[in-house]
């Protein structure tokens, strides 16, 4: 009984893991196609994904879906989060909502940079490995700062 208890266990597991999978393919398209690319960032999608993924929020809600489309035996409330999900992260895929999601994400208002030389005001629009895009409102414009020239 422990090993059909443990199977149906990975089996939630591995079933959530490709929905919150998809969920968030879809998500970060939406995000990458009207946001990234609207203030031409010049990030892959790979490491948009990758470098941008809540590993304690993709597992839970693995987890969570996992254990909806494994265990619940009722198919019309398994089915209502799911497609309530695959909705939101549909929508992305419109340009107002992608853009609305990238700049909950990853803008930072109003904030200050500072170099050796020189001290930036404005928006943070990507914040990424080893760059940081951002909207001076001094220069009125977008431009690219590398993190290692930053002073903390």
């Amino acid at each position: 009984m422990e090993k059909i208890a443990m199977s149906k266990a990975i089996q939630a597991l591995l079933t959530g893991m490709l929905i919150t999978f998809v969920l968030d393919f879809f998500l970060f398209l939406g995000i990458f196609l009207h946001y990234t690319e609207h203030y031409e960032v010049g990030v892959y999608y790979n490491i948009l994904f990758a470098d941008n993924q809540n590993w304690y929020i993709y597992f839970s809600l693995s987890l969570l879906l996992g254990y909806i489309a494994v265990y619940v035996k009722n198919t019309k409330i398994s089915l209502i989060p799911l497609l309530l999900l695959a909705l939101l992260s549909l929508l992305t895929l419109f340009k107002d909502i992608g853009y609305m999601a990238g700049e909950a994400m990853f803008m930072t208002k109003n904030t200050t940079l500072k170099s050796a030389k020189f001290s930036y005001v404005g928006d943070i629009i990507y914040d990424g490995r080893e760059k940081i895009t951002f909207y001076s409102y001094n220069l009125k414009k977008i431009i690219t700062l590398n993190k290692k020239d930053l002073v903390q």
